[in-house]
């Protein structure tokens, strides 16, 4: 399996204790200290994980974000000294999967790496379509599928969408999807799920505003409004 990440981060000390860290787990690090060295590095290599600084000296992490989320699902772990709720949520509007605010233990950002590629190593299954075909769903190429066009998610939507449609007609709360989806040890905000549905929604759906697919149940939380085809 593909085991390389990219960290974009311009503290040289940060750099070298994460790269540290993550390459005693196996992983083949590769760093730059700027946003648009980490994009053409970025272009010209495949890589899994992007661990993203939004403080550069040449660009701001969240366009470096944005730029990268044009052309690519790839997943990105945010870094900042930002810890307000709002900040968070922008954060994951724009394409992050994750936000760890500084400063954070190495062990700690380890640890989510590790579960990260677990969880990537472990999706096995084949295409499932809905609707009569109109949305298809394949979990071993991550990829997605609406009136035959290709649908870029990035890695917590599509996770958020498949766990919702292979519970169909079970209503999940939003700690079950923070727990299907980051793991027991996520300590952020369960509004987190929201903004991310609400991404998946002006993706997926003909009229966010009337949801056919991911349906809210008031007070409980969401559920898969489609049948399987046969």
């Amino acid at each position: 399996m593909n085991n390389n990440i990219l960290m974009i981060e311009d503290e040289i000390r940060v750099s070298e204790v994460i790269k540290a860290y993550l390459e005693r787990e196996g992983y083949k690090v590769y760093c730059t200290a700027n946003g648009y060295d980490g994009i053409n590095l970025f272009n010209k290599m495949n890589f899994q994980l992007i661990i993203l600084d939004l403080m550069l000296p040449d660009i701001d992490g969240e366009d470096v974000c944005r730029i990268i989320r044009e052309t690519s699902k790839v997943h990105i772990f945010m870094l900042t000294a930002k810890v307000e709720l709002s900040d968070r949520i922008q954060g994951l509007n724009i394409g992050a999967d994750e936000y760890l605010a500084k400063p954070f233990s190495p062990r700690e950002l380890t640890a989510r790496v590790n579960a990260l590629f677990r969880r990537i190593d472990s999706d096995k299954s084949t295409v499932v379509s809905y609707n009569n075909g109109k949305l298809k769903i394949d979990k071993e190429r991550r990829d997605v599928q609406v009136n035959g066009e290709d649908i870029i998610l990035t890695p917590n939507e599509f996770d958020i969408l498949y766990t919702l449609a292979s519970n169909k007609g079970r209503v999940l709360s939003r700690e079950q999807l923070i727990q299907n989806v980051y793991g027991i040890d996520f300590d952020g905000s369960d509004r987190t799920i929201d903004a991310h549905i609400k991404n998946l929604r002006k993706k997926i759906e003909d009229n966010s505003k009337a949801p056919k697919y991911i349906v809210t149940v008031i007070k409980a939380g969401y559920k898969f409004g489609i049948e399987k085809d046969s």
